[in-house]
């Protein structure tokens, strides 16, 4: 019974991460597209979840969300041009400006999340890129996203360094 409670508490976490890393995409869209603070950014989407939903979040997710969401869109603005300079390593053939908004936002996040975070698995954070990748980008977003992490990862102890 004890590890029937872990897991769902577990599982209730993951979502809530999941939401956050959702609001944090689209608060870092919404910065670059619009010129907003990240503060301004996180408040509108948060505005939008309260009244539209269209993540379809559960309500009562949505305001426990708000910190972490807030925290990691923080941290990738804090460290943008060293996650961007990391990133170009392993885009071959590509600029980090001349990727898609989504699929440059879902990277950075990634990034962040491998690099200079300590409770978010490495693979943990691919795979939750991957699936941000898939909802909000294109049907090629996922497999791009994955490739560039991919190789991210196998040069993620020299990063960390």
């Amino acid at each position: 019974m004890e590890q029937i409670i872990k897991e769902e508490k577990m599982r209730r976490i993951g979502m809530k991460r999941r939401l956050a890393r959702e609001i944090a995409v689209s608060s870092l869209y919404q910065m670059e597209m619009n010129e907003v603070t990240a503060a301004e950014a996180v408040d509108m989407i948060m505005e939008e979840l309260r009244q539209d939903n269209e993540l379809g979040a559960d309500p009562k997710e949505i305001g426990s969300t708000d910190d972490f969401a807030r925290e990691i869109v923080n941290g990738v603005i804090a460290r943008k041009s060293e996650i961007d300079g990391m990133l170009q390593q392993f885009l071959t053939g590509w600029q980090v400006d001349r990727l898609s908004r989504v699929d440059r936002q879902v990277l950075r996040l990634a990034c962040y999340e491998m690099v200079f975070r300590d409770d978010v698995p490495p693979k943990a954070a691919i795979n939750e890129a991957i699936e941000l990748a898939k909802h909000f980008g294109t049907e090629e977003s996922g497999k791009f996203v994955n490739g560039v992490l991919g190789k991210l990862l196998l040069g993620i102890d020299e990063l960390k360094a």
